[in-house]
């Protein structure tokens, strides 16, 4: 990265060549979001705003379908600050739900399905949102998740002769705007408040937003209900640009590089876990002409990373490195050019903006010398105003100015170093806190989840790193009396209580955990091996050749050996971006566009080879087919058995493999 002053000359392109700039001003600071989108429309009202697919809006489009909606909103539940419960899929519709709730006067609490019964019951609880709105399509089991007692709104009870036009609420600055779930110590989610102010400082603020154009057009892949997706929605929506939902879970990452190209994409924000197996798969250098910036954040950048962006991206795109987390919004930012390199420790994590100071500090809040370690500290007026219903907690992370003026230090648990230009690197968490494909994990609050089984006594989990900067969970069991849980088991018990993204990739069982003094020894956990683990299905070998090719893609992507045809591709320790791979590996194979969703209908080789048997026979004739029928149905399972009990395969209790 370059010095601060080279850098601002960076910022300050206009990256796209028939682009201008949304000029703004301090005073915009102190105004609420639908101010600040409402100026917008009048300027580009005729702009495309949202696109998915086939379906597009308008500015002036989007707005109209906020009002109508807003007012829906206020017939239901009047003119008072509340917050309101969005559970959508992934798409257009969630963001025009945010911008009515804003309008509304209200302030959103935003969940999607791929979160557990437990944890969307919890949140509604927490929260205490008396309305939940969703999808007209989802409204049957949005209700079942939900239960009787909440008012529903689907979109298509919204009357649509209600008018359109702004409502003009006295909306200020200072009112909540979003109250953010993230992961939380207790095992539970805790919820993070936002103002309007916070989020529109943090964007017109930030040096990204200086550089969106009304001719811009930007990618939105993560999920609504985390902070740095909302902080993208507004940087769109605020710069008169163009914003494309894409969903990686169900659109999967074959088929995303053309998506890039054909929608003309100029803005492409990536968990770093997400870039890498993208870039994997690329063949060319320089595919994306329209492509002026790549940003990574949510979990460390390592030099790895940087390289794939340097052999498969390359050309004028730039690569930007950011970090933030819900309670601070963006807090630093850099670019990486192509002949930048790396700090020998640690990830680059670029420079402070949006009226936040950087210090590093001690176990004591001292600020340390510059280049020493300590804890990353985040102090400004514009921070989350603190915890949902948790002052202690608020009071414990965000700590008040010693002179009394309006600033507050919040503590991020992050450990870093300041180099002399001013710019920061990130070295590591504090406590145990790690990021998993991009989401915030703390290991103890899966270590409940896992003593909550009958079957088990005492548990751990530890996170371990694959060798290129991602990391995946391991769990270890100890049992309670002699009967062993089998992997599949603990995981579909966790898979009811937890997100995927928190459950262990990889299970041990123990005779017992190490410990020290009688505390955990965290550091004597052994590493995982890449075992077959005890599964309920007894190991089949491969009977022809499609199940073999998968074996082989599988065993490969998830480091798992041997792998039968009956196990299940997520009890193995799989999940959606390895199974995003999955597919992309079974396109170079056999040339077929197998939806990502078939993996997980089919989470077995035998199941998937029958998927991949099924489309290959659109193509052909019936003797060919004939031929692959036979070939399918040429060794039972009981002859496959047989010949893996003659290869003297045994299976072990000890380990189960990393994906």
């Amino acid at each position: 990265m370059r010095s601060p002053p080279e850098q601002e000359a960076i910022w300050a392109n206009c990256f796209h060549p028939s682009g201008t700039f949304v000029e703004s001003s301090k005073a915009d600071v102190e105004t609420s979001i639908p101010e600040q989108f409402e100026k917008i429309v009048c300027q580009y009202p005729e702009n495309l705003a949202l696109k998915k697919g086939t379906r597009s809006l308008t500015y002036s489009q989007l707005n109209e379908a906020a009002n109508q909606i807003a007012r829906e909103i206020l017939n239901r539940h009047g003119f008072k600050s509340e917050p309101v419960a969005l559970l959508f899929d992934h798409g257009i519709n969630v963001i025009v739900a945010i911008l009515a709730v804003l309008k509304a006067g209200k302030f959103y609490v935003a969940m999607d399905f791929s979160l557990s019964k437990a944890t969307i019951q919890y949140i509604l609880q927490s929260s205490t949102a008396a309305l939940v709105i969703t999808d007209s399509c989802e409204a049957g089991r949005a209700r079942e998740t939900i239960g009787p007692e909440r008012d529903l709104l689907s979109l298509d009870d919204v009357d649509i002769s209600l008018p359109a036009n702004n409502l003009g609420l006295p909306l200020t600055a200072d009112e909540s705007a979003a109250l953010i779930y993230t992961s939380g110590s207790t095992g539970n989610p805790k919820g993070v408040l936002h103002t309007h102010r916070s989020y529109v400082l943090g964007v017109l603020e930030s040096p990204a937003h200086q550089g969106i154009s009304s001719d811009d057009r930007l990618s939105l892949l993560h999920s609504v209900s985390f902070k740095s997706a909302t902080s993208h929605l507004v940087f769109s929506l605020m710069g008169g640009a163009c914003l494309l939902p894409y969903d990686i879970k169900t659109q999967g990452l074959h088929g995303f590089a053309d998506w890039l190209r054909d929608e003309r994409i100029t803005r492409c924000h990536l968990p770093p876990a997400v870039f890498q197996a993208f870039a994997d798969d690329l063949n060319n250098i320089n595919q994306f002409p329209d492509l002026k910036r790549i940003c990574l954040s949510g979990s460390v950048v390592t030099s790895a990373a940087f390289e794939r962006f340097r052999r498969k991206i390359g050309g004028t795109t730039q690569l930007e490195v950011a970090m933030g987390c819900t309670e601070v919004g963006w807090a630093t930012s850099g670019i990486a050019e192509v002949g930048y390199v790396f700090p020998k420790e640690g990830s680059p994590i670029g420079y402070p903006f949006g009226g936040k100071k950087i210090l590093i500090v001690d176990d004591d809040g001292r600020e340390v010398p510059q280049g020493k370690l300590g804890e990353i500290a985040v102090k400004s007026r514009y921070l989350s105003p603190g915890y949902w219903q948790d002052p202690k907690l608020t009071q414990a992370k965000f700590l008040p100015d010693p002179d009394g003026g309006p600033e507050r230090t919040y503590l991020t648990g992050d450990l870093g170093r300041m180099l002399a230009d001013g710019s920061l690197v990130h070295i590591g968490r504090k406590d145990l806190m790690v990021k998993i494909r991009g989401h915030g994990v703390e290991v103890e609050g899966v270590e409940r989840k896992l003593n909550e089984h009958p079957q088990v006594k005492d548990a751990a989990v530890s996170a371990w790193d694959y060798g290129d900067g991602d990391k995946y969970l391991a769990a270890y069991i100890v049992a309670e009396g002699k009967s062993l849980p089998t992997a599949d088991q603990l995981k579909t018990f966790l898979r009811e209580k937890l997100p995927d993204y928190m459950i262990p990739s990889t299970i041990m069982f123990l005779d017992s955990l190490p410990l020290t003094n009688g505390k955990l020894d965290r550091k004597a956990l052994p590493q995982p091996g890449n075992t077959r683990p005890e599964l309920r299905t007894k190991y089949y070998i491969p009977r022809n050749e499609i199940e073999k090719c998968l074996v082989r893609i599988w065993e490969d992507l998830l480091d798992v050996h041997p792998i039968g045809i009956h196990d299940n591709f997520f009890d193995l320790g799989g999940h959606s971006l390895s199974s995003a791979r999955v597919v992309s590996r079974v396109f170079e194979q056999y040339q077929l566009e197998i939806p990502l969703q078939s993996l997980f209908e089919a989470p077995t080789i035998a199941e998937m080879a029958a998927v991949i048997a099924e489309h290959q026979a659109k193509n052909l004739d019936e003797s060919e087919l004939a031929t692959i029928l036979d070939e399918l149905a040429s060794m039972s399972d009981l002859e496959a058995e047989q010949r893996a009990s003659e290869n003297n395969y045994t299976t072990t209790k000890k380990a189960d493999g990393p994906s």
